[in-house]
């Protein structure tokens, strides 16, 4: 064992203390490798202290998405570069408490291993791990195979990167316990993550993430209460690598979402695509489920391998016009008719269309989504599967910051409207809600059209999930965002449209003119590591005790703070409590503003509606200028509030 840590007068003055206390753990933890050390003292020895405050500063915790952090420092170390690697990563993660890196993903995942040892004693247990192109994203999972080894679980491991809706999929495919995906989304190439799924194949939700919480303090502060745990373990688990069938299994599951196949018949060779995935993991299923249903398409070949640098685009964010560009010009060379796109886990989709003039432009997430509910809706209805006895059993559900273009859809046909809090993983509880009152354990091995039935006779069957940060669901088959099937939904609808004589634009347009013109607007700021936490936290401690009383001439009528009041969905089922605040003006205009759970950001949604009677290229000139002005009005405030 080396020399103890020994803080200089330096240190002491520069670095917060909890910063200081999470590396003195650290650095005289005997089981630490002395590259950590090394790492330490470097980074001590340039006087980092901004580095080592935002490595330090915390425990990584989970937020409304798992786990999700830096892997690779503002400055890497020559203990992190080691040998020179492919793609010019780092040799090894980047050391520090509030990193992703191979001591908190082991520790983190002994936590799980804890938490369901404690849950299901004496029972074989099994977890499924898939992982996506990231940085570290497959060294990751075998470290995470090997943690549930050693605590006698068995991993079932895919045999390269695959998609977090297939990995929702798998847990109960293969009636696992938990299930771990290797992933940081759409975040910049530096970051890693992981998120943890139910039984169910949603992600983990109270009380499971606070019991897996407290095992994940508890091992960080007591990491001998995780050796005297794997003492009593008599068997080690094995690692099963999965075959591909189970890729074949999934496709088949998102390929019954299709409701008018002769309308996609009907337009072959009348509409064209153009696919990416961004370097990322839809490659796998994505382009396997358009050929299925013979779907006139290109692939962008510079982002179709997998990179965990992302070098064709500044983010790999399929909402951001840049990472679409390469697509779009791809587009407008082939003469295609629309343009889809999915992140690096394939959880999210973003889409581009010709308007009127023939000119590519993107839609929102909101957008997209509504396009997709009002579709399924109406074609539901029209085939009789929705009907006047049993519409009342049918529900779109979405968040309190998606569009309410979506409840008026819902209105439209009659069936319900759930809003949920932040996180797809309230979606996905709200589904496993509804199965559970049919009280039937072989509802998931059924085929869908009896799932269907099933719901709708007796419990409740979701026409369509979404979230205005481009995730989406179509079905009972998966327990969280899929983008495979939104690529293959949205597809359905614009053939749909196209056998129609329409655009997607003027597709969208007419529920406009039918349901008023509902328009949003997202506003983020970003504040990075530990300084920037706590501003995060001023901001919106701010906002709450100082509350505005105007925007944009209109008076603010009514505040719901949703960590503080109690609040029911539509069903009644109580709301959890989090530190989000919505702001309700005189005509109707609302925003909302809330921490990010998963990236250093703060956000602020903006809602308005118009009567959409008249001109409405003017109307929607006039409402985003009145958005326009009313984020700069809020930015302007947010200064005054940080001081």
């Amino acid at each position: 064992m080396p020399n103890p840590f020994v803080p200089s007068p330096d240190a002491k003055a520069k670095l917060l203390s909890s910063t200081l206390s999470n590396i003195e753990r650290v650095y005289n933890d005997p089981a630490v490798t002395d590259r950590d050390r090394a790492s330490i003292d470097e980074l001590v020895a340039q006087k980092a202290w901004t580095e080592l405050d935002d490595r330090f500063f915390r425990d990584i915790a989970f937020g409304t998405g798992g786990m999700r952090g830096r892997t690779i420092g503002k400055v890497v170390t020559k203990a992190e570069s080691g040998k020179p690697q492919p793609l010019d990563r780092p040799e090894f993660p980047g050391t520090g408490t509030n990193m992703l890196n191979y001591e908190n993903v082991h520790r983190a995942v002994s936590a799980l291993g804890a938490y369901l040892i404690d849950g299901y004693a004496g029972e074989k247990l099994s977890v499924v791990i898939a992982h996506d192109t990231r940085f570290f994203s497959r060294e990751f999972s075998l470290k995470a195979a090997g943690a549930l080894n050693a605590l006698g679980i068995n991993a079932l491991l895919f045999p390269e990167d695959r998609s977090t809706p297939q990995l929702s999929f798998s847990v109960r495919q293969f009636g696992a316990y938990a299930g771990i995906m290797i992933t940081a989304s759409h975040n910049p190439p530096h970051d890693n993550g992981m998120k943890f799924y139910s039984r169910d194949g949603g992600q983990v939700v109270e009380p499971h993430a606070t019991g897996i919480t407290k095992k994940f303090q508890q091992f960080a502060a007591d990491p001998a209460a995780l050796s005297a745990l794997l003492k009593t373990i008599k068997t080690l688990g094995k690692i099963i690598t999965l075959d591909m069938k189970a890729d074949q299994v999934y496709q088949d599951a998102v390929a019954d979402l299709v409701l008018e196949p002769t309308a996609i018949s009907a337009t072959r060779g009348k509409i064209k695509f153009v696919y990416t995935p961004l370097h990322g993991t839809g490659i796998h299923a994505t382009p396997a489920l358009l050929d299925k249903f013979g779907f006139h398409y290109s692939i962008v070949e510079m982002q179709r391998k997998g990179d965990g640098r992302f070098p064709t685009v500044k983010s790999p964010n399929p909402e951001n016009a840049e990472a679409l560009e390469l697509a779009i010009k791809q587009a407008e060379s082939e003469k295609a008719d629309v343009v889809m796109a999915t992140d690096p886990d394939c959880d999210r989709m973003g889409v581009a269309v010709r308007d009127a003039g023939g000119k590519m432009i993107l839609l929102t997430g909101n957008q997209i989504g509504s396009i997709m509910a009002y579709y399924r809706c109406s074609r539901l209805a029209a085939q009789g599967i929705l009907t006047e006895a049993n519409r009342k059993n049918a529900v779109i559900i979405k968040t309190f910051v998606t569009t309410d273009l979506q409840k008026r859809i819902a209105e439209r046909f009659g069936v319900g409207c759930i809003n949920t809090l932040t996180g797809f993983k309230y979606i996905g509880e709200k589904m496993f809600d509804y199965e559970k009152a049919l009280k039937d354990s072989d509802f998931g091995k059924r085929p869908a059209k009896e799932r269907r039935a099933e719901s709708l006779a007796r419990s409740h069957f979701v026409i369509f999930g979404g979230e205005e940060s481009y995730g989406y669901t179509g079905g009972d088959y998966v327990r969280d965002k899929d983008a495979n099937a939104a690529v293959l939904m949205f597809a359905e609808v614009a053939a749909w449209a196209k056998s129609q004589g329409q655009t997607l634009g003027e597709y969208l347009d007419e529920i406009y003119r039918e349901l008023g013109f509902y328009t949003e607007r997202l506003g983020t700021l970003t504040f990075e590591g530990a300084q920037g936490a706590q501003q995060i936290a001023k901001l919106l401690a701010s906002f709450r005790a100082e509350p505005p009383t105007h925007y944009q001439g209109q008076v603010v009528v009514r505040v719901d703070d949703f960590g503080r009041d109690d609040f029911h969905d539509a069903d009644g089922k109580a709301i959890p409590k989090e530190t989000m605040l919505l702001f309700h003006l005189a005509d109707g205009g609302r925003m909302a503003v809330r921490g990010s759970g998963t990236e250093p950001k703060i956000k602020f949604y903006f809602f308005t509606r118009a009567d959409a009677t008249g001109d409405l290229a003017a109307i929607k000139a006039q409402r985003k200028a009145f958005l326009d002005a009313w984020w700069t009005e809020v930015q302007e405030d947010v200064k005054r509030r940080v001081g």
